[in-house]
């Protein structure tokens, strides 16, 4: 099978050279997404069998789950050549325009993040997913022009972290909707087995179960971790990578047992001892650790309140029981979590909302 050609932004060649070593080639080596892969492997036979492009491919879910592998991996399976591009970087209808022209018959065009792509591209892309076809503008006011621009069957493969975010008549031009979900550890424990392999590391079943449990159910996670532990076992002289050797390495770069890194920590710690447990604002926590409110609202708290650590109410965010136990701190009677509490009903103060309360029990 033909490998795909990419069009690409210059990476690093060392990170580049890692990062296409780790990526499964095909459906076969893809760990995880058992109901995704299945779906997708009857779409692309079907394609095959038919000879004809692929229907048009949406990947949604959190980063680092393996969308743009698989973008790839269906241009390797439909063994036509891959072009990748990204939504923030097609914020006029001429840009779309200049790849769709240059598109050739059975390409696979991928756009990450397709969400952040702007309105104009969007109406564009409607008519050339469906009729294969744009209309080029001519000139402008009474004597602007549309020509008519016939477009090679192609296939596009959208990756969107934000679904809701897409309109729903992009949303419907999708003739595959695969959404991708979280890692178990004994699936990301078989993710860095086959990393392993190609890194040529020697590791134990104990270090594979380390690190999975700290890689946040996410593969791309799972690969970082790995690398940071053959580095921290290179320079101390390590050959073997076991559970002892992976926990020290982890412990160094701040990612604890339970996959909580510095600013995990950092937000629980400042909600639990400055605020008592919330309900406190996000701005507040934001300032509170000193970072940006987006960055502690799209980086930290996804994952904290999964775990069940952090909850979000109309009032603020709050600390919830584990949150304490995991600092090692003692629960206090009538912490969030510990029992029905209704804290999610409306603040009866709508000015205050959102500001730091005391957390009186």
């Amino acid at each position: 099978m033909a490998e795909p050609s990419i069009v690409a932004g210059a990476e690093e060649p060392e990170e580049r050279a890692i990062e296409a070593a780790l990526r499964p080639r095909n459906l076969d080596d893809f760990v995880g997404q058992h109901r995704v892969r299945k779906q997708l492997s009857l779409v692309l036979q079907a394609s095959r069998m038919r000879g004809r492009s692929a229907d048009h491919v949406l990947f949604s879910g959190p980063p680092g789950l393996g969308k743009t592998t698989l973008a790839m991996i269906v241009a390797a399976e439909m063994n036509a050549p891959l072009r990748i591009s990204s939504g923030p970087a097609i914020q006029h209808a001429g840009d779309l325009a200049a790849i769709l022209s240059s598109l050739s018959e059975g390409e696979v065009l991928f756009l990450d993040e397709i969400h952040r792509m702007s309105r104009p591209a969007e109406e564009m892309l409607y008519m050339a997913m469906e009729d294969f076809r744009v209309d080029i503008v001519v000139g402008k006011g009474a004597g602007a022009t549309a020509i008519p621009l016939d477009l090679p069957p192609f296939t596009l493969v959208g990756a969107t972290t934000r679904a809701g975010l897409l309109p729903g008549p992009l949303r419907d031009r999708f003739g595959f909707t695969g959404h991708l979900e979280f890692y178990s550890v004994p699936e990301l424990e078989l993710v860095l087995r086959r990393s392993a392999g190609l890194l040529d590391l020697k590791v134990n079943s104990a270090g594979f179960s380390e690190i999975a449990g700290r890689s946040r159910g996410t593969p791309r996670i799972a690969n970082r971790l790995l690398r940071r532990v053959r580095d921290w076992a290179l320079v101390h002289g390590v050959e073997q990578i076991d559970a002892r050797t992976a926990s020290a390495a982890l412990d160094m770069y701040e990612v604890d047992k339970r996959g909580l890194d510095r600013l995990d920590r950092a937000v629980l710690e400042a909600l639990i001892v400055k605020f008592g447990g919330g309900p406190v604002g996000l701005s507040t926590l934001a300032i509170a650790v000193g970072e940006e409110t987006e960055t502690v609202e799209t980086v930290a708290e996804p994952f904290l309140v999964r775990e069940g650590l952090l909850g979000r109410t109309p009032r603020g965010r709050i600390a919830m029981a584990p949150a304490w136990t995991h600092l090692g701190l003692s629960v206090p009677a009538g912490a969030y979590g510990q029992e029905t509490l209704d804290v999610f009903a409306a603040d009866e103060d709508p000015e205050g909302a959102g500001d730091w309360a005391p957390n009186i029990h």
